[in-house]
């Protein structure tokens, strides 16, 4: 079997290959060029250098949504792990049924973006005119929390799995040690398991700061934008500038303001895998 593996690789790497190099590689290249070009489609694109990216980096539409986007991703990130970090600290106990809780609590991650947000927008605005707040389309703030609740219940379960494997990876052993040795469960859990848990830490704000910074459908369907782009994140801001306005030079901007959207990215979870993977224990 192995000598077959040897012998006949390149059959099942080839078309793996292929389908990542035309599905991403050549569109991402693509897209990068287009980014430096004003155009109404990929055939009749010009190149017109920074012009693009000067114009992107000077609307005060992208500039609100990086620092409303920077805030979002910041509050529900540690909301969405400490919760789902709480979570799987209680369902890792002898409690009763507590595969069902597991179940209920990740199920949310099986509806789709769109759905969510049309639920919640019409959940959160019948509790803002009990409470005779402006609805969700006219107050950025509430539009904000609004989106953080929303991605709260849609993913602490998944990350509650996550930090579930964690937990029953820690030796018991450990546990007992510090027990002996008169650890409280506080000083148990700052100690032992907190350090031990760093890879599962990795992973969960990894998967939440991409999720916070490349949201789309939920905002689409739970603000739009509204009031006024008060309340668009970036990928939303994108959107709208290449679907949203009229004339070929919006398409360009829209491009350029992808790749620098890409940059931040990239960069903020490059740093982040960095100083984590840092601080995790060799078990």
């Amino acid at each position: 079997m192995k000598k077959a593996m040897k012998k006949y690789w390149p059959i099942f790497l080839l078309p793996t290959f292929a389908a990542f190099v035309i599905g991403f590689i050549i569109p991402f290249v693509q897209g990068v060029y287009l980014a430096f070009c004003q155009f109404t489609t990929v055939k009749d694109a010009t190149f017109i250098g920074l012009s693009n990216f000067t114009r992107a980096l000077n609307d005060s539409t992208f500039h609100h949504a990086l620092w409303y986007n920077c805030a979002f991703v910041i509050v529900s990130t540690l909301a969405i792990n400490l919760g789902g970090l709480a979570v799987a600290m209680i369902l890792t106990r002898a409690i009763r049924g507590r595969n069902a809780y597991r179940t209920v609590f990740f199920m949310p991650n099986l509806i789709g973006g769109i759905v969510l947000g049309y639920i919640w927008q019409i959940l959160l605005n019948c509790v803002l005119s009990l409470l005779e707040k402006p609805l969700l389309a006219l107050d950025a703030t509430a539009g904000f929390w609004g989106l953080v609740i929303l991605m709260c219940w849609q993913q602490i379960g998944y990350m509650m799995v996550i930090y579930i494997a964690g937990l029953q990876s820690i030796p018991d052993t450990l546990v007992e040690a510090s027990e002996i040795d008169g650890a409280t469960p506080l000083q148990t859990f700052f100690k032992v398991k907190l350090p031990m848990l760093m890879p599962s830490i990795t992973i969960c704000l990894f998967l939440t700061i991409t999720n916070g910074f490349k949201l789309f459908d939920q905002n689409m369907a739970l603000t739009a934008g509204q009031p006024a782009h008060q309340s668009e994140l970036l990928a939303y801001n994108i959107y709208y500038t290449f679907y949203g306005r009229s004339g070929p030079q919006w398409r360009g901007i829209g491009q350029a303001k992808a790749v620098i959207f890409c940059i931040i990215v990239v960069a903020i979870s490059l740093i982040q895998l960095r100083i984590t993977r840092n601080k995790e224990v060799q078990q």
